[in-house]
């Protein structure tokens, strides 16, 4: 039977307001209760019930961690700073898997049900409605890896994907392809358009290269690996820049089942700089989103808005960097 809060106050010869009162930060209560409190606590082994103490602080200490493909590995490299970043701040996350919703009322709703403090979401693909429906509904609120713009209407942190896709042509355009093109996750999702925007328009003065687009059903291995197939059949590109690490590894393996060899018939370059990128038989070139730096600002920026609801929103945007591995020819010498 788990020790209850009444025998860790009888254990210590206090009350059971004065027990309270010990675990609930800035309460008013003496140094000598608390330690006697503590003690008869740590001999009994009593833990305080974080769910009950909710009912007295009117905070549940929950955070709404709300996303979507979880086809993705990154996804687990999110989750694992998140979790850990919530909880050495003493908040406990909520996942919510909304990979393939479109009405974000409903999970206004279900979060308003368990009483979350406040909302991450973190995705790159879900539509800013959904950030911004949950700020309507009174929950303070932070998209991640989310689209910005110069009027938000939530704190959005996450990176530039127009001067991202600027880097990759860049990278392409250093190493003297006559042929490129963008290869794209879903085409409804913000950070698909932003990062081929950036790519396409910085062919603009450059007309002697020929460039095209094209998308995959989602942000994953056998969407990239599909995606390959059907260009290979047409007349592929000399490189393609991968609107994701996974994109360009699922295209890497439909190159290399072709009798093709990457980078000596189609360079790649991707972007997230995902673990497998790094993987000596991948050795993806691609561009660093620096993950860490996005979560602990989102949860910086939604614990400051749990504190103050009224706060103006933020945007916070990290810059990128390209990570030079394997599979892109070496840049020209005179653009050395």
């Amino acid at each position: 039977m788990a020790v209850t809060l009444k025998e860790v106050a009888e254990r210590a010869g206090v009350s059971r307001s004065a027990v309270s009162r010990a675990f609930t930060a800035g309460a008013s209560v003496s140094q000598k209760t608390r330690a006697k409190v503590e003690k008869a606590a740590n001999e009994m082994g009593y833990a305080l019930n974080a769910l009950a103490s909710s009912l007295t602080t009117g905070r549940t200490k929950l955070i709404g961690l709300v996303a979507d493909n979880f086809h993705n590995p990154l996804i687990l490299e999110v989750f694992d700073l998140f979790t850990r970043g919530l909880q050495d701040r003493g908040l406990r996350p909520l996942l919510v898997n909304l990979s393939g919703a479109t009405d974000p009322a409903a999970s206004v709703r279900m979060l308003r049900q368990y009483s979350v403090d406040g909302v991450i979401v973190a995705s790159s693909t879900l539509p800013s409605s959904f950030a911004e429906l949950f700020k309507s509904a009174g929950l303070p609120v932070v998209h991640a890896f989310g689209r910005h713009s110069l009027t938000p209407y939530v704190h959005v942190v996450g990176i530039d994907n127009v001067a991202c896709g600027q880097m990759a042509a860049e990278a392409l355009i250093r190493r003297g392809y006559g042929r490129v093109a963008f290869l794209g996750g879903p085409e409804t999702a913000t950070s698909t358009q932003d990062r081929a925007a950036g790519f396409l328009g910085a062919f603009a003065g450059h007309p002697h290269i020929q460039v095209s687009a094209s998308y995959a059903r989602a942000y994953a291995f056998d969407a990239g690996r599909a995606a390959m197939q059907h260009l290979l059949a047409a007349n592929p590109a000399e490189a393609y820049f991968c609107g994701d690490d996974l994109l360009a590894v699922g295209a890497m393996s439909a190159i290399q089942d072709a009798g093709l060899s990457v980078p000596g018939d189609i360079g790649l370059i991707g972007l997230n700089d995902m673990e497998m990128s790094r993987w000596q038989n991948i050795g993806l070139t691609t561009i660093r989103q620096p993950v860490a730096q996005i979560i602990d600002a989102a949860i910086e920026l939604v614990v400051a808005a749990i504190a103050k609801p009224d706060c103006q929103p933020e945007i916070r945007l990290f810059p990128c960097s390209l990570i030079e591995r394997g599979t892109l020819r070496p840049p020209l010498p005179e653009a050395s």
